[in-house]
């Protein structure tokens, strides 16, 4: 399918091209030099020449928790040169693996979080207009935003939930 998430585009079209939503607001969109690009703290991580790609299926939670399993621990040393040798090496593998960036083809960063967190906006593959949240920075992997039954959660839902919550704080405020 072509084109961004119906969801999505019709915020852009008749909401507005970024601007307030959840947390640090959602990234502004804006043509440059005849092209499309998104603005904001590490909006760039998003491959803009891959986005039509289907985005990977899901997390790998073997693969990160053999990862994680290999993680050095400084007791295991004898000189901290050395865990930090071996630390530095473990750091070097996970960061190939985990920020590769055949991880998030197929998606759009749409929000920072804070602390290096931020959530994505699936726009190809099985999960197109779901929202992701990515806290590899706090070693957790790539994970759908769900619903309390498990049901993904779109982009408007995502949106309209933040809307909600904030109409409701300036309410209690009055």
């Amino acid at each position: 399918m072509c084109g961004l998430p119906e969801e999505y585009r019709a915020f852009l079209l008749h909401v507005g091209a970024g601007g307030a939503g959840p947390a640090y607001g959602v990234f502004p969109v804006r043509r440059v030099q005849g092209r499309w690009r998104w603005e904001g703290d590490c909006a760039d991580l998003a491959d803009l020449s891959r986005l039509a790609e289907p985005f990977p299926e899901g997390p790998d939670a073997k693969l990160v928790a053999g990862l994680l399993a290999q993680r050095p621990e400084e007791e295991d040393f004898d000189a901290i040169e050395d865990f930090d040798e071996a630390n530095e090496a473990w750091e070097e593998r996970w960061e190939g693996v985990m920020f590769a960036r055949e991880r998030t083809v197929g998606a759009l960063v749409i929000s920072d979080l804070g602390c290096a967190q931020r959530e994505w906006l699936v726009v190809s593959g099985t999960h197109r207009g779901t929202v992701w949240s990515d806290c590899r920075v706090d070693d957790v992997d790539l994970v759908p935003l769900l619903e309390e039954g498990g049901t993904p959660v779109t982009f408007a839902r995502w949106y309209l939930r933040w809307l909600e919550d904030a109409e409701r704080g300036a309410l209690t405020a009055l």
